[in-house]
């Protein structure tokens, strides 16, 4: 399906791929396309809803700049996927004790691993680029308690909120492990500490943005060089971070299944970043909160909630969406609007199938909660094809 909507009220288009957007979230991508930074047009993906200056799943390519807020503070999160042996009548009856292992193996929310000397040297390549951000920006480990730890002893920690780790069966009945998280504590440190740097740099000029938290450094800038180093480290983490949770659950689970191998990796993307690509004739940095990359060819990763049908896809490298394509269902409603709206008993029945929490506390990720997953697949059928289908069987969150 081609663009649904479009709105020319700023300085460049925004081409929208949903009717289904809150008023906030569209007036966040007006206020975007105010910026002098922004060239061609911003691309929103089917998913697009409320963010903290940006919206999340928006395209957003500038000119000799970046906005720190529009990458956001969990930079670098995104997806991993990998499909193994194991078929889905292989799995135990009972999945509580799969979910138990993956638990004890991956902290989550707000835990960490013990510190050892085998996690600092799994660490050990990223230490001297943190070293470098830290000498030049100590404010940056100020946000962080005990700063030289804690980063490596979340490396393979999962955090909270909407970050996961299911297992799920494809249309083939393999077995899939997949995940999603980002670049933990010390990446939101990263970004919080430049976002409000951005707002300093640009001094009295903030405040003839159309939000503060719309602030960027420009090429040349005082920070640019030194938040560009510090934004791809945080990326690089994250990645690392996603393959050793892998490698920990992929462990985890072996004692309840057969001998089995990975037959392959579907992806380990970002869909909160920044990179340098070529669109519109010129090198532009393009900043994707909340989307992935789907250029021609590319493989990604599209989670539903977790009720609902997952998706690995590739990419038709459609030029309108920047090469680019949804990150997720999206949420339609806040947190604090799910937990009023629902109870426990909505919780059970709408992840019926699934072995997961179904308490209180993940209220807020209730499925009822998110846009249909179906929906958002239907609006983005011009930016991607659909390579498996996935529904999960067991839901670890954050």
């Amino acid at each position: 399906m081609p663009v649904i909507k479009e709105t020319r009220k700023g300085k460049v288009p925004v081409k929208i791929y949903t009717d289904e957007i809150q008023p906030d979230a569209f007036q966040q991508l007006v206020n975007i396309s105010h910026l002098p930074i922004v060239k061609g047009h911003i691309a929103a993906m089917p998913d697009v809803h409320l963010g903290k200056g940006a919206t999340v799943g928006s395209v957003i390519p500038t000119s000799k700049a970046i906005i720190p807020a529009a990458v956001g503070v969990d930079i670098g999160c995104g997806m991993n996927a990998v499909r193994t042996s194991v078929k889905a009548y292989q799995l135990p009856d009972s999945l509580v004790g799969v979910r138990g292992a993956i638990e004890d193996a991956v902290p989550v929310g707000f835990a960490a691993h013990k510190w050892s000397n085998s996690r600092d040297n799994r660490c050990r390549p990223l230490m001297d680029g943190l070293d470098r951000i830290l000498t030049a920006h100590p404010e940056v480990g100020k946000r962080v308690k005990n700063v030289g730890k804690t980063w490596v002893c979340q490396m393979g920690s999962l955090g909270s909120g909407n970050h996961f780790i299911e297992l799920c069966i494809d249309e083939n009945q393999d077995v899939w492990v997949m995940l999603h998280s980002g670049s933990r504590g010390i990446g939101n440190a990263i970004g919080q500490h430049f976002i409000q740097l951005a707002k300093k740099d640009m001094g009295r000029l903030v405040h003839q943005l159309p939000d503060k938290d719309l602030a960027y450094f420009e090429e040349g800038a005082q920070h640019f060089e030194d938040y560009v180093f510090a934004v791809h480290w945080a990326q690089d983490y994250a990645m690392q971070n996603r393959r050793a949770m892998m490698e920990l659950v992929l462990t985890a689970i072996k004692p309840f299944l057969p001998d089995f191998s990975v037959t392959s990796e579907a992806i380990n993307c970002h869909h909160n970043y920044v990179t340098k690509e070529s669109h519109f004739g010129e090198q532009l940095y393009v900043t994707r909160k909340g989307a992935i990359k789907a250029g021609e060819g590319d493989l990604g990763i599209i989670p539903g909630s977790m009720g609902a049908r997952s998706y690995i896809v590739r990419g038709k490298g459609n030029a309108t969406s920047l090469c680019s394509c949804a990150h997720g269902a999206g949420r339609k409603m806040s947190r604090t609007e799910a937990k009023r709206r629902f109870r426990r008993e909505d919780l059970e029945q709408q992840t019926q199938g699934v072995e997961c929490r179904k308490d209180k506390g993940v209220i807020d990720e209730i499925p009822g909660a998110y846009k249909d997953i179906d929906k958002v697949m239907e609006n983005q059928s011009d930016l991607v094809e659909i390579v498996h289908t996935l529904k999960q069987v067991v839901c670890v969150k954050g």
